[in-house]
């Protein structure tokens, strides 16, 4: 019963950063649109987060001509994650 709950709580932490995660790829890829100081310690900060998920991303081909497609991808692959950790939650507890 208290190790349930543990796991629980333990997957309701991961889906709440998988959310920040996701909220980050977002604004920063929006903040990109518009030539943002760089020096601003919000962006810099907003860069080095997101910097993994796109290093990862720049090993393939996600470009359509002058648009990026990368936050596109990691927020969906960031979805799928969020829900296959929930369905699995839900087969095993």
């Amino acid at each position: 019963m208290i190790i349930d709950s543990l796991i629980l709580s333990l997957i309701q932490i991961l889906q709440i950063i998988i959310n920040l995660y996701m909220w980050i790829i977002i604004i920063s890829a929006l903040i990109s649109w518009v030539n943002p100081d760089p020096y601003n310690p919000i962006v810099q900060i907003l860069y080095k987060l997101s910097a993994p998920a796109y290093n990862i991303m720049r090993k393939f081909p996600t470009r359509i001509g002058n648009i990026d497609l990368a936050p596109l991808i990691i927020i969906l692959a960031l979805q799928f994650l969020s829900i296959l950790i929930s369905n699995l939650a839900r087969q095993f507890l």
